[in-house]
């Protein structure tokens, strides 16, 4: 099956469906810079009212819900996308793969790929420009096996296997295969022909190698006309030049401009991931900062009050709050109170302080972490973003409408970012 090409002419080219905030807008950073308008929607919308952009994606909360919500959800999604007339969909998820053997990526991919009816899709989370590449179907975070990149860690989704084929193949009822970097580097037809033979064998999915940018570009050629994708947000790197040779997509100049936002900001970091601890330390060094304590918020103490109170005691700073935590100390707190319970009392306390902040003239935030992005915006009542151009690579501004005016939101997946991010990011939005 071929991508719909008898749509309105107006209507969106690409419609993406991710598994979390951030990733969302990760993604919407990717299309943006190869100048396409891109608008990202909070949760699948409710009306059918059409929105003007050449892509749209949709943030879902999916990634570590059981399969079966994950998969509902992801299909109300595609319902949407298809009803604004969307040519192409993408399910973007997280350039580490994150994901168990009960799923979701497997799943999800699955259902997707028969609601579209194709019988064949890639799976690529490769993002260079970040250090994740995949070789012979192995993840790598920087040098290190995705094993271990300190994702063999993480509390919801630990990544104890690189082999993507094995992981992919755990949480899929489909044959995985490999599509492997030496016919993606020599170009689009050896692509489409090693495809072939994997589809001749049956394979359903397929991880795809990638080392380079030059190769998401062959990847992206080679499927310019597959009616699903699937990866992190590198993949999505040529696809604004298939829809530009086929002259449904401009230069893309103005794709990036978003207007400045002016009152206070706030940095709010709910994410323990190791780029996330070296930022907070940096900002710590030198700037105002106070360490909420999941312990504190279980014990029913006014956490989010003595915040608000830190932030009035610096009325000409920009502060940061922030549940950060080191590997050793996480773990102590989530043998305390359960993994899940730990989570939902930091995303709660911050999404708490940025509802009342936003009621006190705060409309630039900076969030670290899914989850807590996730939580946040929810709180200020934004349902779309408009993206902009990228602070790092895979983390732009946005600006959404919030029930107080324009609100200019920087939200950024816990392992992305420089050591400086936070405070690069406000220097671009002032």
């Amino acid at each position: 099956m071929t991508p719909n090409l008898q749509t309105a002419p107006n209507a969106p080219l690409l419609g993406c469906i991710a598994d979390d905030f951030t990733g969302a807008t990760d993604l919407a950073s990717m299309l943006v810079r190869g100048g396409m308008r891109t608008v990202q929607l909070i949760d699948v919308p409710r009306g059918a009212e059409p929105v003007a952009a050449d892509a749209l994606v949709v943030a879902l909360k999916s990634r570590t819900i059981p399969a079966g919500e994950a998969v509902a959800q992801s299909l109300a999604a595609l319902a949407w996308l298809q009803a604004q007339g969307c040519r192409q969909f993408y399910f973007k998820y997280c350039s580490t793969f994150d994901s168990t053997p009960a799923g979701n990526i497997g799943p999800v991919a699955e259902a997707l790929m028969k609601a579209l009816g194709t019988d064949f899709a890639i799976a690529c989370p490769a993002f260079p420009e970040n250090g994740r590449t995949v070789y012979r179907g192995y993840l790598f975070v920087a040098d290190a096996l995705l094993s271990e990149s300190g994702m063999e860690k993480h509390p919801l989704t630990p990544m104890t296997d690189p082999n993507l084929v094995r992981v992919l193949a755990a949480q899929s009822t489909l044959p995985v295969g490999l599509l492997r970097y030496d016919a993606i580097a020599a170009g689009e037809q050896a692509t489409r022909e090693a495809t072939a033979k994997l589809r001749a064998q049956g394979v359903g999915l397929a991880i795809a190698d990638a080392v380079s940018n030059d190769d998401l570009r062959s990847l992206g050629q080679a499927f310019a006309d597959a009616p699903l994708l699937t990866g992190g947000s590198g993949l999505a790197i040529g696809l604004p030049d298939n829809f530009r040779r086929a002259g449904l997509l401009g230069a893309g100049e103005a794709a990036a401009q978003l207007p400045a936002v002016g009152g206070r900001a706030v940095v709010l970091a709910g994410s323990s991931s190791r780029a996330s601890q070296a930022q907070v330390a940096h900002w710590r060094a030198s700037r105002p900062a106070l360490r909420i304590d999941p312990l504190a918020l279980a014990a029913g103490e006014p956490v989010v009050d003595a915040a608000l109170a830190f932030f009035d005691q610096h009325p000409d700073e920009t502060v940061l709050i922030y549940a950060t935590a080191a590997s050793g100390e996480l773990g102590a707190i989530q043998s305390q109170l359960g993994v899940e319970r730990a989570g939902q009392l930091v995303e709660g306390a911050l999404a708490a302080i940025a509802r009342e902040l936003a009621q006190r003239g705060v409309h630039r935030f900076v969030v670290a972490g899914g989850e807590t992005s996730g939580a946040v915006v929810q709180a200020l009542g934004v349902s779309r973003l408009r993206i902009g151009a990228p602070i790092d690579p895979g983390v732009p501004w946005t600006i959404g409408d919030g029930p107080h005016g324009p609100i200019a939101l920087a939200l950024k997946s816990g392992n992305f970012g420089g050591t400086d991010f936070f405070t690069r990011a406000l220097a671009l939005q002032s």
